[in-house]
């Protein structure tokens, strides 16, 4: 098969990040890349100098469409309560219902938490997804800290399903969110996200 002569820089980060889920960022090498994408070695170097370098492009490519979904998904739900469970519920849904393949996305995180540039993308997201959260609970006490604590109990919900393998995992955040909520005062009525 001929050597493909370009590819998008989309078709090769998707390679790699694909690539990445199934084997771990370390598997990421020029040599794995190349085979996998049909660009030779050679061209890769030129393109990122380091392999470091193609894993942090292929990881900021990653957040620029976690940044485009969080942004539509937020623009989909109502500003209530119940929307702020819905938003978290369908970005929830990315990580599937298998806890071997969230396990998996875990080891990019630990490539986030080690990059500062990417460490960078995570807060900004973070605090994105905390604005968009408080946008649904305006109205209710404290919705800037009660946005906090909700993102803190999406995430350690995702953690806690990983554990427990119950069920569905957006049925599990929903009702952890629901729990939340109800806990600090704040009604949310049964809708399915």
């Amino acid at each position: 098969m001929p050597r493909p002569r370009t590819l998008s820089d989309e078709q090769l980060f998707a390679m790699v990040l694909a690539l990445v889920r199934v084997e771990g960022p370390d598997a990421a090498t020029f040599a794995a890349v190349s085979k996998t994408s049909g660009l030779s070695g050679s061209t890769l170097v030129q393109r990122f100098a380091t392999k470091a370098g193609m894993l942090r492009a292929a990881l900021l490519y990653a957040w620029d469409r976690l940044d485009a979904e969080t942004a539509r998904l937020a623009e989909s739900v109502p500003k209530t309560p119940e929307g702020a469970i819905a938003l978290l519920t369908r970005l929830s849904r990315d990580y599937g219902d298998n806890p071997s393949a969230y396990a998996e996305g875990l080891l990019l995180l630990r490539e986030d938490f080690r990059d500062p540039i990417l460490r960078g993308r995570g807060a900004a997201w973070g605090a994105a997804l905390t604005a968009a959260l408080a946008e649904r609970l305006a109205g209710q006490k404290e919705p800037q800290t009660v946005a906090r604590l909700m993102l803190s109990q999406w995430q350690g919900c995702l953690l806690w399903w990983g554990f427990s393998s119950e069920g569905a995992v957006a049925g599990y955040v929903e009702a952890e969110l629901r729990l939340m909520l109800k806990a600090v005062g704040i009604p949310a009525k049964f809708a399915p996200t």
